[in-house]
């Protein structure tokens, strides 16, 4: 049987720190040191498109960041797309961690399988209130909530509508404006 090595979030940040990783786009899940997916255009607009929608949505109640890490125990992902909470200042030396963080969205084209089952259960474990997946394919949004030790207990699969997030229930958001796909923007 293979033992894999695990690396430690201090380990990540001392190859960040030192270099080892400096060409190379990765992100740390579960103590592994996993590569992430180059980005194709559509992506890129929509996963800005959210975040500016979300940015007016949750503007003075939460900070939206695009495509930063955040630290969890043993992961250090890059969610297309954090919400977290305001007081920036507290992120001046270190990462979001997952109290402080209100809901992760990943916008999935080619990471789909990642992205609902290794990133979904690296966000529940870590307790991590809420997370969406927008699924370009399908033009879905899965959202999962209440998270468990190692799983989420509500998946709900929306194509239209309105919905709101657990830590801000009387925003709405279309999530029509979240699986736009087309626009003349």
């Amino acid at each position: 049987m293979i033992t894999l090595a695990k690396w430690s979030i201090q380990d990540y940040h001392q190859m960040i720190y030192a270099g080892i990783l400096s060409d190379r786009h990765v992100e740390l899940l579960e103590g592994e040191i996993i590569e992430i997916s180059p980005e194709k255009a559509l992506h890129r607009k929509i996963t800005d498109s959210v975040a500016e929608y979300l940015r007016e949505k949750f503007r003075g109640l939460a900070k939206i960041y695009e495509a930063h890490p955040v630290t969890l125990p043993n992961s250090e992902p890059e969610p297309d797309i954090a919400v977290v909470k305001m007081l920036v200042s507290l992120y001046d030396s270190r990462h979001p961690y997952p109290e402080e963080i209100y809901l992760l969205i990943e916008v999935s084209d080619t990471t789909l399988e990642k992205d609902l089952e290794k990133k979904r259960f690296v966000y529940a474990r870590a307790g991590i209130l809420e997370y969406w997946v927008v699924n370009l394919e399908a033009k879905q949004l899965i959202v999962f909530q209440q998270p468990s030790t190692d799983n989420y207990q509500v998946q709900k699969t929306y194509s239209q509508g309105t919905i709101s997030t657990v830590v801000f229930p009387d925003i709405e958001i279309l999530v029509e404006k979240l699986l736009k796909l087309r626009s003349k923007e």
